[in-house]
């Protein structure tokens, strides 16, 4: 029987044949789908981030109907527009019948066709 350090591992490999890709047989290709409509029909969630502000546990623990709490956005400036919480763009808040809505100032490379290829 042979001890760990007496086996040859190099000289058993160079009595074995080199493997030849070129005998294999090639794997078949799918072809490629066309993936956009599918997803185009994802759904995302889309928000309007008024702003944020850091507050302590006590200031939490305070907070009664009435509190106001400073955020970090000023008054008037464009509000973040998000997708599943990745900001997008910029926009600001209309009214749209009985409802809030948003008009879009500006968007940051959104292009939903990159996702494809």
């Amino acid at each position: 029987m042979q001890s760990p350090d007496d086996f040859d591992l190099d000289g058993m490999l160079d009595g074995m044949p080199a493997a030849d890709a070129s005998h294999e047989a090639p794997l078949p290709t799918r072809p490629a789908r066309d993936m956009q409509g599918f997803l185009r029909k994802i759904p995302v969630s889309l928000t309007l981030e008024v702003g944020t502000a850091e507050i302590s546990l006590a200031d939490l623990a305070s907070i009664d109907p009435g509190s106001v709490i400073e955020l970090d956005k000023l008054a008037g400036a464009p509000l973040d527009i998000k997708i599943n919480g990745t900001a997008i763009g910029k926009a600001e808040v209309v009214v749209a019948g009985e409802n809030y809505g948003l008009r879009v100032i500006a968007l940051d490379n959104l292009d939903l066709d990159a996702l494809t290829s």
